[in-house]
């Protein structure tokens, strides 16, 4: 598996968990991580909106056009449909 550098905040219950056991938690999060973390997750879980048009950009290719600018341009905004 590709190591990654994130940052995990994992609150767990058992305070009896042994190093062994966390370490195994963390691998299987992390992995179930790398391959739910995709720009097509990304964009069916957000929208874009176009404040200047006045327009949602709901469609797949239009929020990864968007996403990959290097600078957002002002006033399009990319919220989560959560």
């Amino acid at each position: 598996m590709k190591a990654c550098n994130r940052d995990l905040l994992v609150l767990v219950k058992d305070e009896h968990m042994n190093e062994k056991s966390m370490e195994r938690e963390l691998e299987q999060l992390n992995d179930l991580l790398f391959h739910y973390e995709t720009i097509d997750t990304f964009c069916t879980a957000h929208e874009i909106f176009d404040v200047n048009k006045h327009k949602t950009l709901h469609k797949r290719d239009a929020i990864q056009k968007v996403v990959r600018q290097k600078e957002l341009k002002p006033f399009f905004f990319i919220c989560n449909k959560n």
